[in-house]
C-alpha cells in the first residue's frame, strides 16, 4: 500500500533523530581525558618540585641561620614555648625576614599547586559527586591550614613568644602534616577504588541488573 507524504516525512524524521548521538563523541571525551592527564602530570611534577625546594632545600638551609635548630614548619610533632624562645634567640631579624619571604613565595605556591593536582586527580578518576567531595575535603582543608600556619609562624616569631600564639602555630603545623598525609591517601583511594564504586550506575546497567 502506498504511503502518504506525511508518513514518509515522519519516517525520515525518526531516522534523523535516531542518528543524532545522545552525548559527545567518544573521541572528544577521550581527548578531554588525555588533556586532563597531561595537566595532572605537569601539576604533580610541579608540586613535587616545590615540596623538595621548600621543605628539604630552603628550610634545611635556614638551619644555618638558626644555630642548627629546625624551622617550625618541619617539626611534625609540634613545639612548645621553650623551643620557640630558643629558636627566636638564635635568629636575627634578617633570618626571620627570610623565613617570612619563603612563606610568602614557595610556602604559598606549594599548597596551591599540590591541591590543584590532587583535586584534578580525583576529578579524573571519580564520577560520583558525593564521593568526589568527600575525597576533596582533606585537600581543601590542607590548603587553608597550610596558609594559616605560615601567617601564624611569622606572627609568633615577630614578637616575644606568647603561649597562645605558640599553641596555635604548633597545632596548625601538626594538623598540616596530618592533612597532607590524608590528602595523599585520598588521591590513592580515588585511583584504586573499584570502578563500580567510583562511577554512578547508568540507567542501562541498572535495567540489566534488575532484569
Amino acid at each position: 500500500m502506498a504511503k502518504t507524504r506525511a508518513q514518509i516525512n515522519r519516517k525520515h524524521a525518526a531516522g534523523a533523530t535516531a542518528a543524532v548521538p545522545s552525548g559527545p563523541p567518544a573521541g572528544d571525551r577521550a581527548d578531554r581525558k588525555d588533556n586532563g592527564s597531561l595537566i595532572l602530570i605537569a601539576a604533580a611534577v610541579a608540586s613535587l618540585f616545590l615540596f623538595w625546594y621548600f621543605h628539604l632545600l630552603t628550610l634545611g638551609q635556614m638551619t644555618q641561620l638558626s644555630g642548627g635548630l629546625a624551622m617550625p614548619d618541619m617539626r611534625v610533632g609540634g613545639y612548645d614555648i621553650g623551643s620557640v624562645e630558643r629558636l627566636r634567640g638564635a635568629m636575627d631579624d634578617d633570618a626571620r625576614g627570610q623565613l617570612s619571604y619563603l612563606h610568602k613565595t614557595a610556602g604559598t605556591l606549594f599548597p596551591l599547586i599540590f591541591a590543584f593536582a590532587w583535586l584534578l586527580l580525583v576529578q579524573l578518576h571519580v564520577g560520583r559527586r558525593r564521593l568526589r567531595w568527600l575525597l576533596w575535603s582533606p585537600v581543601i582543608l590542607f590548603v587553608v591550614v597550610d596558609l594559616w600556619e605560615n601567617i601564624a609562624i611569622d606572627a609568633m616569631l615577630a614578637q616575644a613568644p606568647d603561649a597562645g600564639a605558640v599553641a596555635l602555630a604548633s597545632t596548625l603545623t601538626v594538623l598540616r602534616w596530618v592533612l597532607l598525609a590524608v590528602s595523599l591517601g585520598a588521591g590513592a583511594v580515588s585511583v584504586f577504588l573499584p570502578r563500580r564504586v567510583r562511577y554512578p550506575r547508568t540507567g542501562a546497567e541498572s535495567s540489566l541488573k534488575n532484569g
